[in-house]
């Protein structure tokens, strides 16, 4: 059985029910965010748009306040919701250092011409 990681501790006796109840959740946790973001997506593309064609028209001028806040505050939200599933590390998570350097020795090793 592998090494689960759970507040930074290794163990090697992990149960697998407990295994599967955390990996559940963490697979509830990215399913609602990414659906969040398609929410996001999907309610801001029908604001910007429907505001477009109003200012196209004549009726509302587009770039305004009242047309963009929406988007930006609720990406706030949206930035903070990702940080929640993903954390901090969303971009060099907690063992990329590691991860990078084996990919790059094995890169290494597979291009020698020995």
């Amino acid at each position: 059985m592998g090494r689960f990681r759970k507040n930074g501790l290794q163990s090697d006796n992990f149960n697998p029910d407990v295994q599967y109840d955390l990996a559940y959740k963490r697979v509830k946790k990215i399913k609602g965010f990414y659906t969040h973001v398609l929410v996001y997506v999907l309610v801001n593309a029908f604001i910007l748009i429907s505001s477009y064609i109003r200012s196209q028209i004549g009726t509302e001028v587009f770039w305004k306040w009242e047309t963009l806040n929406t988007a930006l505050f609720w990406g706030i939200g949206l930035v903070a919701h990702g940080l929640s599933v993903f954390g901090r590390n969303i971009f060099f998570g907690q063992n990329w250092e590691e991860n990078k350097i084996k990919e790059l020795i094995e890169k290494e090793n597979t291009e020698k011409w020995e």
